[in-house]
């Protein structure tokens, strides 16, 4: 029987690179980053013989793949290495897969890395941030879904019709992430403050979301290194502890119940993901919830329940989850302010924090947080997706 996530894994590298690279393809910067995770552990690469390349692409994964692995750019002499991901939760899925090559001994140490060159791009022949093969359905780009935010608006003005949430509390949680970010460094949005009447000024992409709802496009890798906690306990820096692990997904519903709309697919992956961990909710001392668009946090915070279903509007007023807020998200500054690499960003953060490296914005005696991941829509126009819930712990 495989063993329980829990304190029996461990994450003891992290390397990272958020920025604009167009000098550096995208398996280099996944290289790189794997390199700097594999040097943060104070290990070397000849020890390091599995390798995991997480595949964080739009809708249902359906890009072209790769022909090489970034493994082979380092010497990597891996017993192990394949490409995992759907959405959002490519660190969540690849966690899970790689604790059992770990458990069963086939591995001893695990990289898992992910690179993206969506700015670059945008700015190249094709002007296309993100590649993605559209899915076949009847509804899609002939009726206007264009590009991702066509079809999360169709959440957030649900949210708008069921609940009476104002504007005002999408523009809440830009805010309230801009803020954060304006303490962390390494975010793109660093010194760049954001007001409230900024963002109600900001213009009108898809009805009801402006440009400060939508997420970033930039280059960059993510990488860490996960091992089990025994072989953790050698290793360059302070261990963080994978506690518990979960998924879910929306098509456990008929796509079209328009509850779909309100919620996303949390449920199930909290459930298993706070079972394993032995926590509730009051025992996150902070959280990273994946924000591709503003009303995804707003929906998080009422699905993890942290207040009810059509209250989440008023949770984020005031700078309710920005510094000296009722619970700290997305610290880092997020997908919309910090730096986008799904929710490998928030896992980061995650590890940062649970480190105690985390700076003017460390979160004081940080003990348990949770990262989460959304997307993999399989129906154009997407309403089904995959969730993802992972609980780190400091050792």
């Amino acid at each position: 029987m495989s063993k329980a996530l829990k304190n029996q894994f461990a994450i003891v590298g992290l390397g990272l690179l958020a920025g604009r690279y167009p000098q550096y393809g995208q398996r280099a910067l996944q290289a790189e980053a794997a390199r700097l995770a594999i040097e943060d552990a104070g290990l070397k690469t000849s020890q390091v013989n599995g390798a995991v390349d997480l595949m964080l692409a739009p809708g249902s994964g359906t890009v072209p793949v790769e022909t090489d692995g970034f493994p082979r750019i380092l010497g990597l002499p891996c017993r192990m290495f394949f490409q995992i991901g759907r959405g959002g939760t490519a660190g969540i899925m690849g966690i899970m897969a790689a604790t059992k090559f770990l458990e069963v001994g086939m591995a001893d140490y695990v990289v898992l890395s992910y690179g993206a060159k969506d700015w670059s791009r945008s700015r190249g022949p094709e002007k296309t941030g993100i590649r993605s093969i559209e899915k076949i359905g009847h509804w899609g780009k002939p009726f206007g879904d264009l590009a991702a935010v066509s079809h999360h608006t169709f959440f957030a003005s649900r949210h708008m019709h069921e609940y009476g949430t104002p504007p005002e509390a999408f523009g809440e949680i830009a805010v309230a992430q801009r803020a954060w970010a304006n303490m962390n460094p390494g975010a793109l949005f660093h010194g760049k403050p954001l007001t409230l009447e900024d963002y109600m000024n900001s213009p009108t992409v898809v009805d009801p979301y402006r440009l400060l709802d939508m997420c970033m496009v930039n280059d960059g890798a993510m990488a860490f290194v996960l091992t089990t906690a025994e072989r953790a306990r050698d290793c360059a820096k302070p261990p963080v502890m994978v506690l518990g692990a979960g998924t879910g997904e929306a098509m456990g519903q008929l796509w079209w119940d328009k509850a779909n709309y309100t919620q996303l697919a949390v449920s199930t992956a909290k459930e298993i993901a706070f079972r394993e961990a032995d926590i509730t909710i009051k025992d996150v001392d902070f959280a990273g919830l994946y924000d591709c668009f503003t009303a995804e946090v707003l929906f998080q915070i009422e699905d993890y329940g942290w207040c009810k279903k059509g209250e989440g509007g008023a949770f984020v007023a005031n700078g309710g989850i920005g510094p000296g807020g009722h619970v700290p998200i997305n610290t880092s500054g997020g997908l919309l302010s910090g730096y986008y690499l799904g929710e490998l960003t928030h896992i980061a953060e995650a590890i940062t924090q649970l480190r105690g490296e985390a700076g003017d914005r460390q979160i004081k005696d940080a003990r348990v947080g949770i990262a989460s991941g959304h997307g993999g829509e399989i129906l154009a126009p997407g309403m089904c997706s995959t969730h993802g819930t992972l609980v780190l712990g400091r050792a």
